[in-house]
């Protein structure tokens, strides 16, 4: 499983790297930058928490 960011639709609002900071972060522009995007087991669920709590939809797994 992987973590996908729509980078166009991203607006840097941070929910998700307070969600699973081990996945991601904002760089010191405000652009969100994923550390990991394939997921082992263990970060299913914080992948999950971070998708849920974008606020406009930029990420998802697949």
């Amino acid at each position: 499983m992987k973590i996908v960011l729509d980078r166009p639709r991203c607006e840097g609002h941070g929910l998700c790297e307070e969600a699973a900071p081990h996945l991601m972060h904002l760089d010191d522009d405000g652009e969100l930058v994923l550390d990991r995007e394939q997921l082992d087991t263990a970060d299913t669920a914080l992948a999950n928490a971070a998708v849920r709590v974008c606020p406009v939809a930029a990420l998802r797994l697949a």
